[in-house]
């Protein structure tokens, strides 16, 4: 059965990149599907969630959480066609549009989780920032496909690159120019998506712009927030950094209440853990925060064009605010401790010292007077001005995995790693 919820403007593919045949799958159904069997996505399964990959077998990667995003994200969207009267078989949300949103929402994210994408900024800052969003576009539009030393997309349909714009300010634009923008030069995906009116055109408030997304894109955030807020705490807790004691500290030092009531919470949470039923006792939320969703109706100068602005979801405050408390919990109980803060550290340290060497090496000089990226790197990025070499380098780089990141390090720099006979 057709679907009239969305339209030819929805499905019409950018343009750039793999050419499409429909082949008996829908526009939706081709973008999951190479996602799914992409070198980018399959790399998050080495890159850092919370803890480096790689350290404990049970820890979470950026793949994992992916994967449960996506999940997450499939069940509300299935929640929320058979609970709205709005909804029906013949006009509902894509499943297979929100799910590749989700596989695809960190697929740009560097190693050393967030400490690696600050310190890529930093190190980009004079040539258009990094942004691990703004870099998941990159990769969907301009990078995904390589034929020897030339990258091309993977042509995604105009709303799952809607459903991809966590953020629509440039860095050209950014206040602070730390997070939350997209590139410059990526101002040409903006147009595609939004071609009769342009977005920065609705608000002058730069949270505002962000603010405004797509019902998918939404659907996708919130599934995000689900799905980092209960695993971090149940990652953190095998891991041995959230336990009773540091919960019930916590609980009298924090001058904040999220829940109304919290201590109630974090009670029954420290009742879990130490009846060993912590992880069954974290999954039941999920199912409250997803039931806790609402299919609603906006009004705003896009409703008119697509029904991927005329709606959007709702959430109930009790979620949110128990969604807050979790979250604020994980960071002051794991990430903000000396141990995770040293490990973010080295990582950081660890790409600032690889990129200055290959940024001397291949932006800096005319010609690398050594060999040091991979042939089709080191042979394209010779075709390019300096500029253009750096966001290469940068796009090098930012791909790299955990360990991939440290084997290059140590062969470069410590004097007892490697010889000539290692594996890349």
């Amino acid at each position: 059965m057709k679907n009239s919820f969305y339209s030819d403007f929805d499905t019409e593919w950018i343009g750039r990149g793999q050419s499409k045949n429909v082949k008996g799958r829908t526009p939706f159904e081709q973008d999951r599907d190479r996602i799914i069997y992409s070198p980018a996505f399959r790399r998050l399964q080495n890159k850092t969630q919370v803890f480096l990959s790689g350290e404990f077998d049970f820890y979470r990667t950026r793949l994992t959480h992916s994967m449960e995003v996506s999940q997450i994200g499939r069940s509300i969207v299935n929640h929320l066609n058979r609970s709205s009267n709005a909804l029906s078989d013949g006009f509902r949300i894509d499943q297979d549009l929100v799910e590749s949103i989700c596989l695809a929402h960190d697929i740009g994210h560097p190693s050393f989780g967030h400490a690696g994408e600050q310190i890529l900024n930093e190190l980009m800052f004079e040539a258009g920032g990094f942004e691990g969003n703004a870099q998941n576009l990159r990769i969907l539009v301009d990078l995904f496909y390589r034929d020897k030393t030339q990258w091309s997309g993977m042509n995604p349909t105009r709303a799952f690159l809607d459903g991809m714009l966590k953020y629509k300010v440039l860095f050209a634009n950014s206040e602070k120019k730390k997070n939350h923008f997209i590139y410059n030069f990526q101002k040409d995906i903006l147009d595609f998506v939004s071609p009769d009116v342009e977005f920065s055109t609705l608000f002058e408030n730069e949270n505002a712009l962000n603010s405004f997304k797509s019902l998918e894109c939404r659907i996708m955030d919130w599934a995000d927030d689900i799905a980092y807020s209960i695993h971090d705490i149940d990652d953190g807790i095998r891991a041995g950094f959230i336990t009773i004691k540091k919960i019930r500290n916590w609980m009298d030092d924090k001058d904040k209440e999220y829940t109304g009531n919290d201590r109630g919470f974090l009670e029954e949470l420290a009742t879990a853990i130490t009846d060993d039923t912590f992880s069954a006792f974290l999954a039941r939320l999920i199912g409250t925060f997803i039931h806790g969703t609402k299919f609603v109706e906006r009004d705003n100068v896009l409703a008119e064009k697509t029904h991927r602005y005329r709606f959007d979801i709702q959430v109930e405050e009790e979620g949110l605010a128990l969604c807050t408390l979790l979250k604020m919990l994980s960071i002051n109980l794991v990430f903000h401790t000396p141990q995770v803060h040293q490990l973010e550290y080295k990582g950081g340290r660890i790409l600032r010292e690889l990129f200055t060497v290959m940024e001397e090496e291949y932006v800096i000089k005319d010609a690398p007077g050594y060999r040091l990226l991979p042939a089709h790197y080191h042979i394209a990025l010779q075709k390019h001005d300096a500029y253009e070499r750096r966001r290469m380098l940068c796009d090098y780089i930012s791909g790299m995995t955990d360990g991939f990141v440290v084997r290059t390090y140590k062969r470069l720099f410590d004097p007892d790693f490697g010889s000539i006979n290692d594996l890349i």
